[in-house]
């Protein structure tokens, strides 16, 4: 999709901007709308957005720390007490350092940050961390939120490399989130947004092979967030798992935290 995508800007206050993005992801750069597109990237004054500009029944999709839903958990979600606080061990563990290894929209790297740990976050989509960067860039101008996407670093890459690479040890805790389909149910929970952001990014297809080295690059434990009724990823059983109504936490124990969340 990224061949025949165009970034549209008609603010000349935000050309230079714009002819970075275009430059970085390697696409054009209009002023207009181009006809018949299926995708466009947008920069305004809200920031950077992908949009389907001639199907009204699907909202932008844009990457925000500042929304409200991610406002009201940071102040009244539950703290530690939160589901993924409680998988990733912070009730043994303050200020953990954490890789997100498939980053995505950063919601829950976000919740992890508001939480004290320093976050890595891989993110190998262009056009995804281009939204994550721009969120970042923007983040800056709020000064509750930029406290604490200070502690959240982007690396755009493939994640499977990057673990490979990284030295035993590496982080505290390695998070994992791969993309998988949906269907039935849950695909009519899910945001129209939320829809076409999946069908560009594609089911993670390595995501199997991503649990080993992360085994290795985490200190303490890998943490693996799956649809409720899934397989193990790499059917490899965990030391234990933490259920939602939707979602599980599949948590594979290294050493040092006790095996409970």
């Amino acid at each position: 999709m990224i061949d025949t995508l165009t970034l549209v800007c008609h603010l000349p206050e935000l050309a230079e901007q714009a002819q970075r993005i275009s430059e970085q992801l390697g696409i054009s750069l209009s002023k207009r709308i181009p006809e018949k597109a299926d995708f466009i990237l947008i920069l305004d004054d809200n920031g950077l957005k992908l949009s389907k500009p001639y199907d009204k029944s699907v909202g932008d999709l844009s990457i925000d720390f500042a929304d409200g839903a991610l406002t009201w958990r940071r102040q009244h979600g539950g703290g530690t007490g939160q589901a993924i606080a409680k998988a990733v061990g912070l009730k043994q563990k303050k200020q953990l350092t954490i890789l997100d290894a498939t980053a995505g929209t950063a919601t829950d790297a976000f919740v992890l940050a508001a939480l004290e740990c320093e976050v890595t976050m891989i993110e190998r989509h262009p056009i995804v961390a281009a939204l994550l960067e721009n969120a970042l860039e923007r983040a800056e101008l709020i000064p509750d939120v930029h406290d604490i996407t200070q502690h959240m670093r982007l690396v755009k890459g493939s994640s499977l490399d990057y673990l490979t690479q990284c030295a035993e040890d590496a982080f505290d805790i390695v998070y994992l989130d791969p993309m998988f389909p949906h269907s039935g149910k849950q695909a009519a929970q899910v945001k129209k947004s939320m829809q076409f952001f999946r069908d560009m990014v594609g089911k993670d297809e390595d995501a199997d092979a991503l649990l080993a080295p992360a085994l290795k690059a985490a200190k303490y434990r890998v943490v693996v967030k799956r649809p409720r009724k899934s397989p193990y990823l790499n059917n490899q059983t965990p030391t234990l798992s933490q259920e939602g109504k939707a979602n599980r936490f599949d948590i594979y124990v290294n050493k040092g935290m006790k095996d409970s969340g």
